[in-house]
């Protein structure tokens, strides 16, 4: 299964996930002034950070809004990368976070599971309620594919209504992630994991250990890493023996060649250093959980 892949890739490379949220901004410009388009532009430029990184990186989420503020050829560049990163024997992540039911849920699935651009995973939101999963489990139960579903994001707002209080004295973020565990027991893989994970931010420290205790057959994918203030300290907190997720990074590895500390060396160079430190960082802390 997809999700037994991902754990295997976590246990050989580490904890990282690069995100590829690619801004045309994030390009030096002299990389950038080669070509005449947008889109070719970014395409060549994640290929140089894939090519750099790939020997220590777990999984690649590729986010679809900086390819889809190009119009068509930021969506051609989209899939060309997911399909370099195929390729290339990596595992990918589509961070798209649709939400829907019944036939426009079954084309979301059939648009990002299939074709141009078909990745592994892709995120989803749930909050119109337990249907809106159903169209995207048919691909799930074959093996090959797997979703992250939002349960507690590493944004503010997430205060507002994920944290607001059941009628049963849970959080809703609770409630949700307790169900989409419940109905991964459907789609489990051999690593214990199920190929229905959940988005758990990694600003938010409170109630990890309840949460990663209650959520013990569901994979994690944890923004907020860095930019956003999470540590390689609070990160463990949501690991189990140094596994069970993967911690994104894109604007901390992608703009790592503008650091003092990478000084010289080209964006792709700086990019592979960066990311064995954030992955260095997160052993020493998931390993000094565990003992």
């Amino acid at each position: 299964m997809i999700i037994d892949k991902l754990y295997d890739a976590v246990k050989e490379k580490g904890n990282v996930c690069l995100g590829l949220d690619t801004d045309l901004d994030y390009i030096p410009l002299e990389f950038k002034n080669q070509y005449a388009d947008d889109g070719e532009a970014i395409l060549q430029f994640n290929k140089k950070i894939i090519d750099a990184t790939l020997d220590v990186v777990a999984v690649y989420k590729v986010q679809i809004a900086y390819y889809e503020a190009l119009g068509i050829n930021g969506l051609k560049a989209y899939s060309a990368t997911l399909k370099y990163l195929k390729e290339k024997g990596a595992v990918t992540i589509a961070d798209i976070k649709r939400g829907d039911i019944a036939n426009t849920a079954k084309m979301y699935a059939k648009a990002h599971f299939e074709g141009d651009f078909e990745a592994d995973f892709i995120t989803l939101s749930p909050y119109m309620g337990m249907d809106t999963v159903e169209p995207f489990m048919s691909y799930l139960k074959s093996g090959n594919k797997g979703v992250f579903m939002l349960v507690r994001t590493s944004n503010g707002g997430s205060m507002d209504f994920e944290y607001l209080e059941t009628a049963k004295g849970n959080k809703v973020y609770e409630e949700v992630g307790e169900r989409f565990q419940n109905l991964g027991e459907s789609v489990l893989g051999q690593c214990g994991y199920s190929a229905i994970g959940a988005v758990m931010g990694c600003t938010h420290v409170d109630e990890v250990a309840k949460m990663r205790e209650k959520l013990n057959k569901t994979f994690f994918l944890i923004p907020g890493y860095g930019a956003q203030g999470g540590t390689a300290k609070d990160v463990a907190l949501y690991l189990k023996n140094g596994n069970g997720g993967v911690v994104n990074s894109s604007r901390g590895i992608l703009l790592a060649y503008k650091n003092k500390e990478h000084e010289g060396k080209s964006f792709y160079e700086a990019a592979r250093l960066e990311a064995i430190k954030m992955r260095d960082e997160i052993l020493k802390y998931s390993t000094a959980k565990e003992n």
